[in-house]
């Protein structure tokens, strides 16, 4: 029995469905979230979408459209007709988009020359893409009031350690960052513990503290019940972190070009550093790509992302002006002669930024 006439109403409907759904999608990315790079991403399977149909016979597609006979043209739900809010509409769309285009692989195998392995690969594209924006809309969300992040290392004793840290967790802080490329894993861990331990301490009492991010473990994370991990472009990808520190756990990427920036988007990054900005003397690098990255950061991603490298109160304005507004610091506070007085000073210079810093409709 030949059904090329249904199979090409369905073909019709579910190639429309998927370009509206795509739509929508992108219109969220473009002027809700004013995101560059995740607009980008959806105009390009706009197009992808557009040349694997090319394929479909389009007369015979507007030959057997019936819409005015359609039975489902009449169905509808109570939900249908209302959403909470533009993220639901961004949500119901995804799935709209999903389904569509796995109907699209589907009815398109029969076809001579079917663009089947085309639409699954779209399919499989826009599930990532879904996920990474998600993931994005999220990290802003939790990481929404923070601006400055420092690193500190595990001191020369115990008794330094704790005797810094506990000043450092009641200033204007508002992320620490466990990291010292030198010590051995029980000190690591120890110092770890005590810093999760004075954290909670302060929050009990003031009803705020920094987050907590151990450097390069995540199973040290997991251990000291950190609030994230952080890992560089040679630790383990952020796949294989998220299999061990599980859902609600931070991850962070160090990220030195864009193309390293936008990849950590798509692979579920909650938030990004990015540099390094100036030498520091911490860590040393071949290039910089100083303030020119950090311009192209903020003007095409919107996910969380710290300025970092050799950043201090004589050179932050000139971080602030590329648009960026965060930053990671080290030796910018723990080197100088009163590190809570320059927490203060460090602090006071982002709340402007802070103040001006709009957030997306929800």
């Amino acid at each position: 029995m030949n059904h090329e006439h249904e199979l090409y109403r369905i073909l019709d409907a579910a190639a429309n469905r998927a370009r509206e759904g795509l739509r929508v999608i992108e219109d969220y990315t473009r002027f809700v979230l004013n995101d560059q790079f995740f607009t980008e991403q959806l105009k390009q399977v706009r197009h992808e979408l557009a040349h694997a149909t090319k394929f479909l016979p389009s007369a015979a597609l507007l030959a057997q459209r019936d819409t005015l006979h359609d039975v489902g043209t009449s169905l509808s739900t109570p939900s249908e007709g209302q959403r909470q809010d533009v993220a639901a509409v961004l949500m119901a769309n995804w799935k709209r988009l999903q389904e569509a285009l796995r109907s699209l692989e589907e009815f398109s195998k029969p076809l001579p020359s079917s663009p089947a392995n085309l639409i699954e690969a779209l399919r499989y594209r826009c599930y990532t893409l879904e996920r990474a924006l998600m993931v994005n809309q999220s990290a802003k969300q939790k990481l929404e009031h923070a601006r400055l992040y420092l690193l500190l290392d595990c001191r020369k004793s115990e008794q330094d350690f704790h005797h810094l840290a506990a000043k450092l967790v009641a200033a204007p802080i508002d992320v620490i960052q466990l990291r010292d490329k030198q010590a051995d894993d029980r000190t690591l861990l120890e110092r770890g513990l005590l810093l999760r331990k004075l954290l909670r301490d302060q929050a009990r009492h003031h009803d705020r503290a920094p987050l907590l991010i151990i450097n390069d473990r995540p199973d040290l994370a997991v251990l000291c019940e950190a609030d994230g991990v952080h890992v560089g472009q040679e630790e383990l990808p952020v796949t294989a972190v998220r299999r061990i520190v599980g859902p609600n756990l931070l991850i962070g990427v160090s990220t030195h070009s864009l193309v390293q920036a936008q990849q950590a988007v798509l692979d579920g990054a909650d938030y990004i550093g990015v540099g390094p900005t100036f030498p520091s003397q911490t860590k040393t690098f071949a290039d910089f790509p100083g303030l020119g990255l950090l311009r192209e950061v903020a003007s095409k991603l919107t996910l969380p992302a710290f300025a970092i490298g050799g950043i201090d109160s004589d050179n932050l304005q000139r971080v602030l002006e590329t648009g960026i507004k965060c930053i990671a610091v080290g030796s910018a506070i723990l080197a100088a002669s009163d590190p809570i007085a320059m927490c203060h000073e460090l602090a006071d210079a982002l709340i402007d930024t802070k103040a001006k810093s709009v957030t997306p409709l929800q």
